[in-house]
């Protein structure tokens, strides 16, 4: 169901930018007002508007959001003290592992024995549904304020184990 769109739209690709846009700055008006991460906003404002009002990406779109995902990589790295990664070495593992593994052969088993994917596409849905995205959990860290505590550390540290 496609609400608002037609097809020369769905071509402009400043009326597509100044869309996406303007769901941003929504999702960062609802997050601040039901004070939770916008990043977790922006994600579900992104489903809603790539279903329900077939608002697509173009090559500009991409490059930005590539651009985005990289540089919020690099400053999680960048927020990591050295010393608490050392000291928390072994539990930043561990979470690590577990939390790329867990998702990985329970999403495996699932595409395998009850929706009967081929061996291949079951380990393709195991990746995809078991990678995290250190950005988002920079993201969230960052605006709930515990990118400076030793927990928040050890999700970071753990978050890049997994990734």
């Amino acid at each position: 169901m496609h609400l608002i769109f037609n097809s020369a739209a769905l071509d402009n690709m400043w009326l597509i930018a100044a869309v996406w846009m303007g769901i941003a700055f929504l999702g960062s008006l609802i997050a601040i007002r039901l004070r939770i991460p916008a990043a977790l906003v922006e994600i579900v404002l992104g489903i809603l508007a790539g279903n329900f009002i077939a608002l697509g990406t173009n090559t500009w779109i991409d490059f930005i959001a590539g651009f985005g995902s990289i540089l919020l990589t690099f400053l999680a790295g960048a927020e990591i003290d050295p010393i608490v990664m050392r000291t928390q070495w072994r539990p930043a593992v561990t979470i690590g592992f577990l939390s790329f593994f867990a998702p990985f052969l329970g999403a495996m088993a699932y595409a395998l024995y009850v929706a009967h994917w081929s061996t291949d596409a079951s380990k393709i849905a195991g990746v995809a549904m078991s990678t995290t995205s250190v950005a988002v959990v920079y993201a969230v860290m960052i605006e709930s304020g515990l990118a400076s505590k030793r927990f928040g550390q050890l999700i970071l540290a753990a978050c890049f184990v997994t990734e």
